[in-house]
């Protein structure tokens, strides 16, 4: 299926609502970016969400087990059609426009699929690494998905003896923290689905019960696990920082700004006391366009 430039666009524009629809503060970002990479993204991010809904949508919650798994073998194998070349909708058809401008590896989509398969039998995470690879499939794999639409800068690769950088280990670690910091914000909505995120390693560590989590007990002990969780979510943000700055010219501007401010809302779980079982933490507008030019003086640095 090839759909004709009109189409074409008008497909991506589709892209462009729905992110903008669904995750506000990352399509803020993406404005910043050129047209060529903006539509690339939000592409990259409607794939994602699509992914997302096969499990989370509240369609999926009332499907049995098998019929979720059906259908998440039947995105994998249209994925790998989709790389080999052959699609069958408007969203197939802005992949392989996005595939061709920004070649990249399935793998990171494949490994995506693997994390929603986790959540059909998962509902409890033993250990930080256990969350660390859940982390790593659902949203690491999405650093590594759009890391070549942003592009290394080329003072870094104009010399023959230079070699291209390697910005995989920040743009998982971003996809890590931007996961980390949705299940702290989350936390009172995925015990309505019946998940618990959080280690459960912490919650023995913090003397925190999984019954107290789930009747939404604001206490000394929810306090101290939650400071822990936030300190966590920001090491990863440290670590996704280093490579901001090999970032091509054009990208670094959006990432900053998309980091800082998916970083801001640790900052406002704070201010509601880290009651996230009856408050949503978020940056308001004011906050995001205050701090673009903040992003702006970092992103000019290398």
């Amino acid at each position: 299926m090839t759909l004709a430039a009109r189409s074409l666009d008008a497909a991506f524009e589709a892209c462009r609502r729905e992110t903008a629809e669904w995750a506000k503060t990352f399509y803020l970002g993406t404005l910043l970016l050129p047209l060529a990479k903006r539509r690339a993204i939000w592409a990259i991010y409607v794939w994602c969400r699509r992914t997302d809904e096969l499990m989370d949508s509240p369609e999926a919650q009332a499907r049995p087990v098998d019929e979720l798994a059906d259908r998440l073998d039947r995105w994998e194998e249209q994925t790998r059609a989709l790389f080999a070349g052959r699609v069958d909708d408007d969203l197939g058809a802005v992949m392989a426009d996005t595939i061709e401008r920004f070649p990249q590896d399935i793998q990171p989509y494949l490994d995506m699929i693997e994390g929603q398969r986790m959540d059909l039998t998962w509902t409890r995470y033993p250990s930080f690494e256990d969350l660390r690879l859940y982390c790593y499939r659902v949203a690491g794999t999405v650093g590594l998905m759009t890391q070549g639409v942003m592009g290394v800068d080329g003072a870094y690769t104009s010399a023959p003896w230079s070699a291209a950088p390697d910005t995989s280990d920040a743009a998982v670690a971003l996809g890590i923290a931007n996961q980390l910091t949705n299940i702290l914000r989350d936390v009172g909505e995925d015990r309505g689905r019946g998940r618990i995120y959080l280690p459960q390693e912490d919650l023995q560590r913090f003397g925190y019960s999984e019954e107290d989590l789930m009747a939404g007990r604001l206490n000394a002990a929810w306090r101290e696990l939650m400071g822990f969780q936030l300190q966590r979510a920001r090491e990863w943000f440290a670590r996704s920082e280093a490579g901001v700055r090999w970032l091509s010219r054009d990208a670094r501007w959006p990432v900053w700004t998309s980091l800082r401010l998916y970083r801001g809302i640790l900052d406002a779980i704070e201010r509601i006391d880290y009651d996230v079982f009856n408050h949503r933490a978020y940056v308001s507008k004011l906050a995001k366009f205050a701090d673009l030019p903040r992003s702006f003086v970092l992103a000019q640095s290398r």
